[in-house]
């Protein structure tokens, strides 16, 4: 290194940079003249997520809380690259999160200030992972465990990091940017529907195919459409956008409320996904009767109309028999009992397959009363407690209150009742 004209040159093989250049501006020359090179060479493809994945990585090492932003984007569509990690595969949602939980804890390092909701949540949020942890001592396999038990540490990390947003500002753009995120996978179901793009299996009426997105079946579809949608019709009610002094960007965040619920509510019927249907019925019943003691009264009579028009509209055969049946059909899941010996057939395998599914759960909580077969391990389990005609364990019993009372016992079953109601209580 030399001096020359009172300022500092780097020396490097002879050369000498310009006067003022510092290691720092070195390197990211060098990074840049690097990332180029990469570019140039690189499909168009990966240039694009190379390019988009390189500024929402920095803008999230700015701003850790406009990150959340970015991994809202990516959660319908992390699925679209995936690396295999022992019994999972982990996708670009996983990998974002991880970063994103990084960066926000290196920021909280670097201003030398927690910042850290208060929330009843956070106690009950511990229970139920100390009763995880605790079934782990009954599982067969450590690694499908250990799985879970980081998808649960992820989640309430993430949850943490949102729930400490430090300002308004930035709670809209995570929530614009969960709007966008499910308009377009909404899109891509529509897509999916009307060009009949998907398997076999997922045909309809001959012509049509059931909307799934990039989650591969349809009820995982429609049940993460089904928490956008209610915040989109949460949102269109709660204010009008061109009233005197709403900013450009509370219109614009209305626009997106009112596209997302024009979008996502046909692709949540594309999806023919009855469980959807209910789940996202439920919550939109729940978005309305909070609006106060009208909207409530207001909304069981729309309630009541709509059962009668579709009760006249039954007997008068004006509906699709189809569309009648799927929404009738769960009754089925009470009367048929006991399906060990029941044969399955195209007409009854739903039913058949959900329910020998949630015998099989039902088996594991019998004999694990108390600490369940261990977190995350109802896959590996599964071939002890199967029915004889459903050897596929899925990974999952088609009902996640039967899984997790199968996984971690009645503690970790009463943990996870007692977490969700909290977050209700709060949310109320």
């Amino acid at each position: 290194m030399t001096k020359q004209g009172g300022k500092r040159r780097l020396g490097i093989g002879g050369y000498s940079a310009p006067a003022g250049l510092s290691w720092r501006d070195a390197a990211g020359a060098a990074t840049a003249a690097g990332l180029a090179v990469v570019l140039a060479l690189a499909p168009l493809s990966w240039g694009i997520l190379i390019v988009g994945g390189a500024l929402a990585v920095g803008i999230t090492l700015i701003r850790p809380a406009l990150g959340l932003g970015f991994l809202a984007l990516l959660v319908p569509f992390g699925s679209l690259r995936e690396v295999p990690l022992g019994p999972a595969s982990v996708g670009l949602a996983e990998f974002y999160a991880l970063f994103v939980i990084a960066a926000w804890c290196m920021y909280m390092v670097a201003w030398r200030r927690v910042w850290m909701a208060p929330s009843r949540l956070w106690p009950l949020f511990g229970l139920l992972v100390a009763a995880m942890l605790v079934s782990i001592t009954q599982a067969l396999s450590l690694s499908y465990a250990v799985k879970e038990l980081s998808k649960w540490l992820e989640f309430g990390a993430v949850m943490l990091c949102a729930a400490s947003l430090p300002n308004a500002g930035e709670r809209k753009v995570v929530l614009g940017a969960s709007l966008t995120a499910g308009i377009a996978a909404a899109l891509l179901g529509w897509y999916q529907f009307l060009r009949g793009v998907g398997p076999e299996g997922f045909i309809l009426f001959g012509r049509f195919m059931r909307a799934y997105g990039t989650f591969r079946q349809p009820n995982p579809y429609a049940g993460y459409l089904g928490i956008i949608l209610p915040a989109a019709l949460a949102l269109i009610i709660s204010y009008w956008p061109w009233r005197a002094g709403a900013s450009w960007g509370e219109r614009v965040l209305w626009l997106l409320g009112a596209a997302g619920v024009l979008t996502m509510g046909p692709a949540m019927l594309m999806s023919w996904s009855r469980g959807g249907w209910f789940g996202a019925a439920a919550a939109v019943l729940t978005v309305l009767v909070l609006r106060g003691r009208r909207a409530a009264f207001l909304t069981m009579l729309a309630v009541l109309v709509l059962a009668g028009v579709f009760i006249v509209m039954e007997l008068g055969r004006v509906l699709p028999a189809s569309l009648v049946l799927r929404v009738t059909d769960f009754t089925d899941y009470f009367t048929l009992g006991d399906v060990s010996d029941v044969v399955p057939t195209p007409a009854n395998w739903a039913v058949v397959e959900r329910l020998a599914h949630w015998q099989a759960a039902e088996r594991m909580f019998s004999e694990h009363p108390w600490l369940g077969v261990g977190i995350g391990n109802y896959e590996p389990v599964y071939p002890a407690y199967r029915l004889p005609r459903w050897p596929e364990p899925l990974g999952h019993a088609h009902n996640y209150y039967l899984n997790i009372a199968a996984e971690t016992g009645l503690f970790g079953a009463l943990a996870y009742v007692l977490f969700w109601a909290g977050a209700a209580w709060q949310a109320w």
